[in-house]
């Protein structure tokens, strides 16, 4: 295996540019998402990777290797599509040896890895099958199998699970990241599911409009967002962004004054703060009307089970109204438009300013 790097790669279709300047070191097993939403440039930059597009400047490393020019069969890389891409007329087996097969791999090594590789993804027993006999699950890992097989020097997906439903594509993150791990890999995931890209990497490279917002661990990425973008994509439900301002008698927020240490107060000052952030799970519902909360009306409840999502509707001293949802817990009830109290420590808080950026984070980390 061997890490992976992006030195300065710009992608231009005539006059729309996909990518800006990336610069992206992956280290060698390292399992890494490329996360944003739809035109974020991410897929560009997978195949990129992989040999299916030529960047227009910049290059790109495997290991020590300059492979910007190289043809995708020189590479050594696999691929997993969201489309599976299997061969309709060849069996499973057919399927995963192919890669095998085009390399002149000999015929008892080519079928000792086939069995080994289905095996371990437990299709073994589906060898003699057709891609169109075997669900959805199944023929994701006939696809990861082909990929497996050829023991490549970085694994590439692109949205692997997108096509699935969401009990299976649940189960199917789990089998990736297990797999992922027994192999060592390197690999660059595409995803524009958040859920997807915390729970299954060790970095998450967050992107928008061809540009690299943030690269950092999961919790990182949660708990210390670089930005209002980050933030706000990152989360479910996202974070609340409320408009503020932050001055010596603290955090005025909603026509509501919240105490902030001195340090965070300084700093924030400095920083000429416009908005505060702060995640669901540290909101905290309210009697109206109580000291050094915020005022609003339950706009909707959402109760999902094991926990109930409250939105509320807050309404500032000189008028305009913001929302921010509140996760409450199991078997809260309360009518729509009734008053509420709602409350939240400003430790907990990120401030951005004028352009978005994160001045001052949260100042403990989460159970902190």
């Amino acid at each position: 295996m061997s890490g992976v790097r992006y030195e300065g790669i710009e992608k231009r279709f005539e006059a729309f540019t996909a990518l800006h300047a990336l610069d992206l070191d992956i280290p060698d097993r390292t399992f890494l998402a490329l996360l944003g939403p739809s035109g974020c440039g991410k897929t560009t930059a997978l195949r990129i990777l992989a040999g299916l597009e030529l960047p227009t400047a910049g290059k790109v490393l495997i290991g020590e290797r300059d492979v910007t020019r190289l043809q995708p069969r020189d590479r050594d890389v696999a691929m997993v599509f969201q489309s599976y891409a299997l061969y309709p007329h060849m069996t499973i087996a057919e399927n995963i040896g192919y890669p095998l097969w085009i390399r002149k791999v000999d015929a008892a090594e080519r079928a000792k890895k086939i069995s080994e590789v289905a095996q371990a993804l437990e299709i073994d027993q589906l060898l003699s099958r057709h891609p169109k006999q075997l669900s959805g699950g199944q023929r994701q890992r006939v696809a990861l199998a082909r990929a497996i097989v050829r023991d490549p020097a970085a694994f590439l997906m692109d949205e692997p699970l997108s096509n699935l439903d969401a009990r299976l594509r649940l189960s199917m993150r789990g089998e990736i990241k297990r797999l992922c791990h027994r192999l060592g890999a390197t690999t660059l995931y595409v995803t524009h599911d958040q859920a997807e890209a915390l729970t299954m990497a060790d970095l998450v490279a967050v992107m928008r409009q061809g540009e690299l917002q943030q690269i950092a661990p999961p919790h990182e990425i949660y708990d210390r967002p670089a930005n209002r973008f980050v933030a706000v994509f990152v989360g479910n439900p996202p974070m609340n962004v409320l408009k503020g301002e932050v001055d010596a008698a603290g955090l005025h927020v909603a026509g509501a004054t919240l105490p902030l240490d001195a340090e965070r107060r300084t700093a924030c000052m400095a920083a000429a703060v416009t908005e505060v952030g702060i995640r669901p799970e540290d909101v905290a519902l309210t009697e109206p009307g109580r000291t050094a909360a915020l005022t609003g009306e339950i706009y909707v409840v959402e109760p999902m089970g094991n926990e109930t999502l409250v939105d509320v509707r807050i309404t500032g001293e000189q008028g305009g109204e913001q929302r921010l949802t509140v996760r409450a817990g199991r078997g809260f009830s309360a009518p729509i438009g009734s008053q509420t109290g709602v409350s939240f420590d400003a430790a907990d808080a990120c401030f951005f300013d004028k352009t978005g950026s994160t001045r001052v984070h949260r100042a403990r980390n989460k159970g902190g």
